[in-house]
């Protein structure tokens, strides 16, 4: 499969797309083309789709690479779910998802809309965040109703995990967003960090506060529930496998044989409990890996369960209930990738100035 051939006139072609075809960028055009071997084109539609809208493309390709990573393996017999996956710790079915921009809206691209990087001062993510909640919902319920409604009485999927992989595409800024909006979405858990900008003394232990919304209101004055897996009754929906990370910056660190510089602008998580820090390097000095940033958000309510020793790794978050010791659990936070960005320079290094960046977002909060 030739991701690279343009088969769309050049009008059709999508900027990021676009932007991969110069002549500097043939690693990373060799790296993405390395997670789509041995991915079937099963619809015949996604090289067309791949160039001409890219980024739903690109999280398929990325998750492709992240099953191959773990040394998964994947049955394409079936046109749907997206993935029929077998691990040592049992079988699921994944459908792939990206939260898109609301009609009429920025587009992720369109950076100066909502700029939360160059006004640091300011410091308020409510908006992005509330953004981030409306449209991931909407992405989450479209697969859940095409579960029920299709995927269910599959035999190939009955009785199997369901899990939705979802990436936030939805304005620009996105990635800036953690996990901020998907755990006010399925657990009605949200982390405040205007509250903590506003006045950072009150909290002394670093931490912004974790509070309970129970909704969050579209512009039309409507209503969107959150905390939908804070009982069953989205209970086909085994977990959701998340990132805001799996972005171009994501090969661009990983891109060691580029032609391009790249510096690596990040936030981790780290002691205690999650708590943000900073680092600042080159590839090699960063050494982020394909699996870093990837979040598991586990329903407690499940049907059928997601074992949570399918994606145990370092560096990947989980979040689930342990019946047997009645607590929740929350692993790697302390160890993860929480927010990155890339800048590309050719040939020459990194100017001085280049060296630190402001660190945003307030402490990570490992309880609600």
């Amino acid at each position: 499969m030739d991701l690279w051939t343009p088969i769309l006139p050049a009008g059709q072609l999508h900027r990021h797309f676009v932007a991969l075809l110069n002549p500097q960028r043939a690693a990373e055009r060799r790296l993405m083309q390395q997670w789509a071997d041995g991915m079937p084109d099963r619809d015949g539609k996604l090289i067309q789709e791949f160039q001409s809208t890219f980024n739903s493309t690109f999280w398929e390709l990325y998750l492709h690479a992240v099953f191959r990573e773990y040394q998964f393996s994947l049955d394409w017999s079936h046109p749907a779910p997206d993935y029929q996956v077998f691990t040592p710790y049992g079988s699921f079915c994944v459908e792939a998802v990206t939260a898109n921009s609301a009609q009429g809206k920025a587009q992720e691209w369109e950076k100066g809309a909502h700029d939360y990087v160059r006004d640091p001062g300011t410091r308020q993510f409510g908006a992005l965040n509330k953004e981030g909640m409306v449209r991931i919902s909407n992405a989450l319920l479209r697969k859940l109703r095409a579960f029920r409604a299709k995927y269910s009485s599959h035999d190939h999927v009955k009785g199997k995990p369901f899990v939705v992989a979802l990436a936030p595409f939805e304005q620009p800024n996105f990635q800036h967003q953690y996990d901020r909006p998907i755990r006010a979405v399925l657990y009605d858990q949200y982390v405040d960090e205007d509250a903590f900008f506003r006045d950072p003394s009150k909290y002394p232990d670093g931490h912004p506060p974790t509070v309970n919304l129970g909704f969050v209101e579209k512009e039309n004055g409507s209503q969107i529930p959150l905390g939908v897996f804070n009982d069953d009754q989205w209970q086909e929906v085994s977990a959701v496998l998340f990132s805001c990370t799996a972005t171009m910056g994501k090969v661009d660190m990983l891109c060691t044989d580029s032609s391009l510089h790249a510096l690596g602008m990040s936030v981790w998580g780290g002691k205690p409990n999650g708590a943000a820090y900073e680092r600042t390097g080159t590839r090699q000095e960063i050494g982020e890996t394909l699996t870093d940033g990837l979040q598991v958000y586990h329903n407690p309510y499940a049907r059928y369960p997601l074992d949570p020793r399918v994606f145990r790794r370092p560096g990947v978050v989980q979040h689930y209930y342990c019946h047997d010791r009645e607590d929740w659990f929350f692993e790697e936070l302390d160890n993860c990738l929480q927010i990155r960005g890339a800048v590309l320079c050719s040939p020459k290094p990194f100017p001085a100035h280049f060296s630190r960046m402001n660190v945003l977002r307030a402490g990570s909060s490992a309880n609600p």
